[in-house]
């Protein structure tokens, strides 16, 4: 897959990926996902994002090559991939940052390194083809265990341990009531990962009928359709005994609808670092004291986030691309007690060479897609 400009994508021959570094491997993937942050990037919504960039950090494969100091991994090793790119040994990783690695990045003031996701993030290619570099491979890669299926595995390397992260973030006390504000992937696995965590209720907001049918039905949760009220805030204040919830979790980000010139100031004209929209909407409805866990992509440009009624509320914000691998041991726990099945939210498997309609199908939410994965060699 390579990108050639907003809503451009195609799929060319490129060289095999080479090993660049003692501690690389390559990795023939056998499964990668379309992921709701990669429509960020086929919408021109991150600086940087370069033409002839392949996207993709949500992938597994088989190792097909490694480099002369890598000691965990061997050729034939079937491995999930964390969409984090880290060294493991700087002063952020050494801490559990991975996602802030210091090493990774030239830009790393602020995020580490993430596969397929503009240079921006360090400009490493991404999982939506063949083969893929994988860098400190004795540090990211993990073996598939052998009890889970591909499919549920591909979940786990960003969309399920981001959802359950964002859960994790919203510190959640038992019987609190929690809402989740969006039905794509993160958000349902956000909605379900509060249940484990203890939630007393949980509600979820979005527009579309068929992702809220989803949120019901494998969350579990309330939904609210905020297409439905002039307000959506004096809803959710309504329906938690006009105080507002414990927790929200934006599992938006930069292009949420619902506000038509923040929409377009953030999302059409790029004025800002995306829409606020998401984010402004819970600072509003959750009560004082509360907390915000903000699971959304959003770009380094100033958003107009309503920062001094967060202040006076009193309010927790907390926020971070995912630490993935951090998740892994509780996550694995889950999926082999019957807890979590992740590819219960797959609707569309499209072959690689179909790429282009599948991100047009996910970008325009044609045939109640939430869930597309990508599988090379498949036409």
């Amino acid at each position: 897959m390579v990108y050639r400009g907003p809503y451009k994508i195609r799929v060319e021959e490129k060289d095999l990926p080479r090993i660049e570094h003692p501690n690389d491997a390559i990795v023939r993937v056998t499964r990668a996902a379309i992921c709701g942050s990669d429509l960020h990037l086929y919408h021109g919504m991150m600086p940087d994002t370069r033409v002839g960039m392949t996207f993709g950090h949500e992938f597994v494969g088989v190792v097909h090559e490694v480099g002369s100091s890598v000691e965990r991994l061997k050729p034939g090793d079937r491995v999930m991939v964390p969409f984090n790119v880290y060294c493991g040994s700087c002063w952020f990783c050494a801490r559990g940052l991975y996602s802030n690695c210091h090493n990774v990045n030239p830009n790393a003031t602020a995020v580490g390194g993430i596969y397929g996701y503009s240079h921006t993030c360090g400009g490493y290619d991404g999982g939506q083809a063949e083969y893929v570099r994988v860098p400190f491979a004795d540090v990211g890669p993990s073996i598939i265990p052998e009890w889970m299926e591909e499919e549920d595995a591909v979940l786990c390397t960003d969309a399920l341990a981001t959802g359950y992260f964002g859960a994790q973030l919203g510190d959640i006390a038992e019987g609190d009531t929690v809402v989740v504000l969006g039905a794509g992937p993160v958000g349902l696995f956000a909605a379900k990962s509060a249940w484990l965590m203890g939630a007393g209720r949980v509600i979820v907001v979005d527009h579309l009928e068929y992702r809220l049918a989803k949120a019901r039905e494998f969350a579990h949760a309330e939904t609210v359709n905020f297409a439905e009220y002039d307000d959506i805030v004096v809803e959710l204040k309504r329906t938690t005994d006009h105080l507002g919830a414990d927790v929200v979790i934006d599992a938006v980000g930069a292009e949420a609808d619902g506000n038509f010139t923040q929409h377009v100031t953030g999302s059409k004209l790029k004025l800002q670092g995306g829409s606020p929209i998401a984010l402004n909407w819970a600072i509003d409805s959750v009560r004082k004291g509360g907390t915000i866990s903000v699971m959304g992509a959003y770009g380094p440009l100033f958003s107009a986030v309503k920062f001094g009624d967060a202040m006076n509320k009193g309010l927790t914000l907390r926020m971070n691309q995912c630490p993935v691998k951090r998740q892994w041991p509780r996550l694995f726990e889950h999926i082999r007690n019957g807890y979590l099945k992740p590819s219960d939210i797959v609707t569309h498997r499209i072959p690689l060479e179909h790429i282009a309609e599948g991100y047009h199908m996910f970008s325009a939410k044609l045939d109640g897609c939430i869930k597309t994965l990508v599988v090379p060699g498949a036409a």
